[in-house]
């Protein structure tokens, strides 16, 4: 039996052919390019986000083991960090939670210009992207706790004027809203209920507003 052959011959490609892939190929690697700020923006956000869940579980630990108590209810003198906070010394409230933590790293946002250290001895708010809401209180009696009150979040917030050096207060009656600094006019918030909101500014009003109280003061670093 004899084999039997296709008289169809494998033809190249032509050269319009070949063009038409390259400029396919072009179009899809210069959208691609085009889209990069947007991925990494996307995904330095995401990593903040991930900072801000693993922060909120080192804040709900620390204060099962102190009383029902948050670092920046109670002072210096009981294991807090009350008075180092009111004094600007933000990093401090994370300092006496340096084994719910682990490591300071996750305490600076992927955003921020700001570097992050693994040694807690380095570790001050030049180390340190959120902030910390200062009467946010633990109880497990949860009608005694505002949940939806600022537990911590991005230190890009702003009301255009502050009540002191570095203490930020937000009410439903102003207006408050991002900076560019860190996700171009977004930010991410944690709430008392651990519960972390990605938010602009019109959201990020709506969220002052539903804290159940007249004010959130921020200690701001």
């Amino acid at each position: 039996m004899k084999p039997r052959f296709s008289n169809q011959r494998n033809h190249a490609l032509t050269l319009t052919e070949v063009l038409v892939v390259v400029v396919v190929l072009l179009l899809f690697l210069v959208l691609i390019y085009a889209s990069l700020p947007q991925l990494k923006a996307f995904a330095k956000r995401q990593n903040c986000y991930s900072n801000l869940r693993s922060g909120s579980v080192a804040f709900w630990i620390w204060a099962g083991d102190n009383n029902d108590k948050m670092p920046m209810e109670l002072s210096t003198n009981n294991g807090g960090a009350r008075e180092w906070m009111m004094q600007g010394n933000v990093s401090e409230v994370f300092c006496v939670m340096s084994n719910e933590l682990g490591t300071p790293k996750i305490l600076v946002c992927p955003a921020d210009s700001r570097t992050w250290v693994t040694n807690w001895n380095q570790f001050d708010n030049e180390h340190l992207s959120y902030f910390v809401g200062i009467d946010v209180c633990y109880n497990t009696n949860f009608s005694d706790i505002s949940m939806s009150k600022f537990l911590f979040g991005d230190r890009n917030l702003t009301n255009g004027t502050g009540t002191g050096k570095n203490i930020l207060q937000l009410t439903a009656n102003e207006t408050a809203g991002w900076a560019e600094e860190l996700h171009k006019g977004r930010g991410n918030i944690c709430l008392a209920n651990g519960s972390v909101l990605k938010l602009d500014n019109s959201s990020l009003q709506a969220a002052i507003t539903n804290t159940g109280g007249v004010t959130n003061r921020l200690a701001i670093p």
